[in-house]
C-alpha cells in the first residue's frame, strides 16, 4: 500500500479528474454528489505507480490478489443505484482496492466492507484515508455470510459477479433497503440488479445494463 506523504495530486492529476467526470456524465451518471466524489478522491493513490498517468483512464486495472480496481463508470453506476444517503448503513462486499468503499464514504454512509483475500485485507490497516473517513469498518470473511450480528443493513453492494443471490445477505437488509448485485446471466456478462425489500419479505425486482466483474466466490483465502 502507497503512503499519503509520498503521493502527490498534481494539477493534471485534477483536470484528469475533471475529464472523467465529463466522461461519466455522458455516459448517464447524473447524481451530482456521486460525480463530486469521484471529483473528490484521487483514484492513482489507490494504483500501483506505474498507473499514475492512466489512472484516469475508465477502465479497469489488475491489483493484488488477481483482482480488479473497477472502472469508474461502473463505481459510478452502481453506486447511483443505491441512492444513498448520508448516515445509511451500508454493506460491501469485496473491499477490493478499497477506491469504491471511500466513494461510499464520501457520501456520508456508514460502511462496513468485507474482503475475503487475505493479501488486500492486511493492506487496510494503512489505508490512506483512516483519518478522514473513520465512518468505514474493514472485516476480513466470507461475503456471502455478511455481518449478521451487524445487520440490518440499509443498502448493500456487491462488487463481484454473484451466481445467485445470497440469501443470508438478503436476511440482512432492512424493510425498504436496496441491494444492488451484478448477477450472472452468461460466463461472460451478469445483469445489474437492484433489488428493493418489500414490507411483506417480497422482492421489487429491477434490471439494469450487463457489465463483467470477477466471480464472487465462497470462504476466504489464507494468502
Amino acid at each position: 500500500m502507497r503512503k499519503l506523504e509520498d503521493l502527490v495530486d498534481t494539477y493534471l492529476h485534477k483536470g484528469l479528474r475533471n475529464k472523467l467526470v465529463d466522461t461519466l456524465k455522458e455516459k448517464g451518471i447524473t447524481d451530482i454528489q456521486v460525480l463530486e466524489a469521484i471529483h473528490s478522491i484521487p483514484r492513482h493513490y489507490f494504483l500501483d505507480s506505474a498507473f499514475d498517468k492512466i489512472a484516469y483512464e475508465d477502465r479497469a486495472f489488475p491489483i493484488a490478489s488477481e483482482q480488479t480496481i473497477s472502472q469508474p463508470y461502473t463505481v459510478a453506476y452502481q453506486t447511483q443505484l443505491l441512492q444513498i444517503k448520508k448516515g445509511e448503513k451500508v454493506l460491501e462486499i469485496g473491499t477490493g482496492s478499497m477506491y469504491q468503499t471511500t466513494v461510499l464514504a464520501a457520501l456520508g454512509a456508514k460502511v462496513y466492507t468485507i474482503e475475503r483475500q487475505k493479501q488486500l485485507f492486511e493492506q487496510t490497516p494503512t489505508y490512506l484515508y483512516k483519518n478522514q473517513y473513520p465512518n468505514i469498518e474493514f472485516f476480513f470473511g466470507d461475503g456471502f455470510e455478511g455481518l449478521p450480528l451487524l445487520a440490518p443493513f440499509d443498502k448493500i453492494l456487491i462488487t463481484a459477479a454473484a451466481p445467485k443471490i445470497p440469501e443470508k445477505l438478503w436476511e440482512q437488509l432492512k424493510v425498504s433497503g436496496k441491494m444492488v448485485i451484478p448477477l450472472d446471466e452468461s460466463e461472460t456478462a451478469q445483469r445489474m440488479l437492484r433489488l428493493t425489500k418489500k414490507k411483506d419479505g417480497t422482492v421489487k425486482r429491477e434490471a439494469f445494463d450487463a457489465f463483467s466483474f470477477v466471480p464472487m466466490l465462497e470462504g476466504k483465502t489464507q494468502k
